[in-house]
């Protein structure tokens, strides 16, 4: 018998798989009964042969990926205790969200152990701030990401911290004296897929969201001296498995691309989290499933790190119980299931290597649209990127109220006894709060809100 088993078989082109297939159809249609179109604009095929399938995709991926954990600083001491409680229990970076400068960071890091990663946004802007901790971080041995991103906070909020002079002033001040900062400048862009977008469109919008900080900072006056900083992108993974992955590397794929007309890095920076979008407070058991998924793409498609969400983040205050599964889902995806044993290990699959592809060019033919019609910014405050969102998340909506989008426990085998209106301890739903803005922000909003609504007012 021969070594090679395969070699006792004839080769079987893509031509004659289809020939066998359309004979088995017994005179149905090939393309309408197999082929299904997404609702991200690509064709996806019933199998993936060498014959059709484009070359693999170069990407720049991580050797490995780290557990990170979130802590929204409520109090300075409160945040010091779990960031070293969540290091000693398996996380391997620690992402601060800061809400006002009354928050002291020496007592926040205060005993944290060196040589991690951290990453640290903020619900304010000031250079000052963060001088104060730059000074901290001075001579410490800490990979420190700022998520700066002001076109983030003026497209989900509708308004500037200041203004757009001033805001912009501030970035360039920090920038300047970012010296100890791994990054500086974020991208956020989990809110267009948190907000409905389809993966092409999110690809897009944050590649014309990071063009705009790209041009700024190649005119900016001290560009000559200093390159522009390295991004930040901070994604959201849906519940797609595979398109997930390809994603990611299409989002690396494209930025390079960019990053070398800029003649910066091309080096992309992945931070990723599991979407809100499809997480619901009914049968809130399968958002474990959900999540698990969600950080499984992110790992295999090349995540830099991956914070999970609890199951129950989107209606019960922080809880050490789901902060600990959360953790636990991740130390068991890379310690028990070996998800970080290959780099790139998604190279050469002709589905995800054809789905990379595909979305690189939907994402791009995008991105020349947008720049051609005066870029993201311009386009952001005509209210067109806000309108294209929402027509995309509408359409998800629809297939969500008809059952083509299932979500297990809302829309399809819901369990009539599940009661959660005394469960809720936060407002799950997406909050109106009517206020002057400079232009419509792009609102996050969960898949099943109207139907938990519905069936909260009629429990009992």
């Amino acid at each position: 018998m021969s070594d090679n088993l395969f070699s006792e078989f004839d080769e079987v082109s893509a031509k004659q798989w289809k020939q066998k297939i359309q004979f088995d159809l017994k005179g149905a249609d090939y393309n309408e009964t197999l082929v299904w179109k997404s609702n991200d604009c690509v064709a996806v095929n019933p199998f993936y042969h060498p014959d059709e399938s484009p070359q693999p995709v170069s990407v720049n991926a991580p050797s490995g990926w780290d557990i990170c954990e979130k802590i929204y600083v409520v109090s300075s001491e409160k945040a010091n205790k779990k960031a070293l409680n969540a290091l000693e229990k398996g996380a391997e970076s620690l992402w601060f969200i800061i809400p006002s400068e009354e928050i002291e960071p020496e007592r926040i890091f205060s005993e944290v152990r060196e040589n991690i990663t951290l990453y640290i946004s903020f619900e304010f802007f000031s250079a000052e701030y963060i001088s104060r901790l730059k000074d901290f971080f001075l001579g410490r041995d800490f990979q420190v990401n700022l998520q700066l991103d002001i076109i983030g906070n003026l497209a989900r909020s509708g308004n500037w911290y200041k203004n757009m002079n001033d805001d912009f002033s501030s970035l360039n001040e920090v920038v300047s004296k970012a010296e100890g900062f791994k990054s500086v400048v974020s991208v956020n862009m989990g809110l267009y897929q948190n907000a409905g977008a389809s993966i092409p469109q999110q690809l897009a919008y944050a590649l014309a969201h990071a063009t705009e900080y790209l041009n700024h900072f190649e005119n900016y006056p001290s560009a000559e001296k200093k390159p522009a900083p390295e991004i930040l992108f901070s994604t959201s993974i849906g519940t797609n498995y595979f398109f997930e992955i390809a994603k990611l590397r299409a989002l690396r794929l494209l930025y390079a691309t960019i990053a070398k007309e800029f003649e910066v890095s091309e080096n992309c920076y992945i931070l990723t989290q599991p979407s809100k979008r499809n997480k619901t407070i009914y049968d809130y058991n399968v958002n474990l499933l959900r999540t698990t998924t969600e950080c499984m793409s992110a790992a295999l498609g090349g995540a830099n790190s991956i914070c999970n969400m609890p199951y129950d983040a989107i209606f019960h205050k922080d809880n050490d119980f789901g902060r600990r599964i959360a953790r636990n889902q991740l130390l068991i995806l890379k310690n028990e299931s070996y998800f970080e044993k290959a780099a790139n290990p998604a190279e050469g699959s002709y589905y995800i290597e054809t789905l990379t592809r595909q979305f690189a060019e939907k994402a791009l033919e995008i991105f020349k649209d947008i720049e051609n019609g005066g870029g993201f910014l311009k386009q952001l405050k005509e209210g067109i990127i806000q309108k294209k969102i929402s027509e995309s998340a509408r359409k998800e909506e629809e297939q969500f109220e008809n059952g083509k989008l299932v979500l297990v426990g809302s829309n399809k085998y819901a369990n009539k006894e599940d009661k959660m209106k005394n469960d809720l301890e936060l407002f799950p739903f997406l909050k109106k709060h009517p206020r002057k803005t400079l232009i419509p922000p792009i609102l996050e909003r969960r898949l099943a809100e109207k139907s938990e609504q519905q069936r909260l007012e009629q429990e009992k």
